[in-house]
């Protein structure tokens, strides 16, 4: 009797093109959103470009969040835009939409954090706009949100290395953070500080929006909380991941979001 009611509710949901409740369909396409992270910058021999084959969402060459699907005929779209903040995450959502995904990635926020000039309350209102889109979009696609990484690690590990100070000084890609790395003044500690609570601000936002959202899935903090070491970090300008840096955020995504 078990057996039977079973089948028929099976049979039922395929009529009326439904799915049991908890259950989730396969994707058949995917697009990764963000910035630089997700374009695996500087982690191919050419220094200074993307190199989307290492890209820890979509890439081929490591183990990425796509590959760990085992669906090599899924449609597979990298939109990240190296320099990207916040705000331009509303402009990759409707790229997504307009290719039809059913899976989106989305690690945005380290740009914002860096350049010290999104508030909180700026940034939650941009991701909840790109939400939206994505819900009026692509109403059935799952939405797998990232969390920003600590990258207060960067400093933390690196600062009594010689090479990562220069090439700190030299790029300035995150002064916020790394700007006068070997200081011990008070007042570099706190604007250290402040940089780390502001990912922590952000990705409490990130978590509250998300909720609002049935299509929304955040990592609750996995990808903050992973640990990283120098060897993760690209030696181009020790800031962006390295392709090992890459496998492990990939990792730790799958591990909290996986599908």
């Amino acid at each position: 009797m078990r057996r039977a009611i079973i089948a028929v509710l099976a049979f039922t949901a395929a009529v009326l093109g439904c799915q049991p409740a908890g259950a989730a369909e396969s994707p058949t396409s995917m697009a990764a959103l963000g910035d630089s992270m997700t374009r695996a910058f500087n982690t191919c021999l050419l220094p200074w470009t993307d190199c989307v084959r290492n890209s820890w969402a979509t890439g081929t060459d490591v183990d990425s969040y796509y590959q760990r699907l085992r669906k090599p005929d899924i449609a597979n779209h990298n939109f990240a835009l190296t320099g990207a903040r916040m705000k331009d995450l509303p402009r990759q959502a409707k790229v997504a939409v307009a290719s039809r995904v059913d899976l989106v990635t989305v690690l945005m926020g380290n740009n914002d954090a860096c350049s010290g000039g999104t508030e909180v309350t700026t940034f939650a209102n941009q991701f909840k706009e790109a939400m939206t889109t994505l819900q009026e979009g692509v109403p059935g696609a799952q939405v797998k949100v990232a969390s920003i990484p600590d990258i207060y690690q960067l400093w933390d590990a690196l600062h009594t290395n010689e090479s990562a100070v220069a090439k700190w000084g030299t790029f300035h890609e995150c002064d916020a953070l790394l700007a006068n790395p070997t200081s011990t003044a008070p007042a570099d500690q706190q604007r250290r500080d402040a940089f780390r609570q502001r990912i922590v601000d952000y990705n409490a936002q990130l978590a509250a929006v998300c909720a609002e959202f049935a299509q929304c899935q955040y990592d609750g903090g996995a990808g903050f909380a992973a640990r990283f070491d120098p060897s993760d970090v690209s030696t181009v300008d020790y800031f962006h991941p390295s392709a090992k840096g890459q496998a492990l955020i990939a990792d730790v995504a799958w591990k909290a979001l996986g599908s």
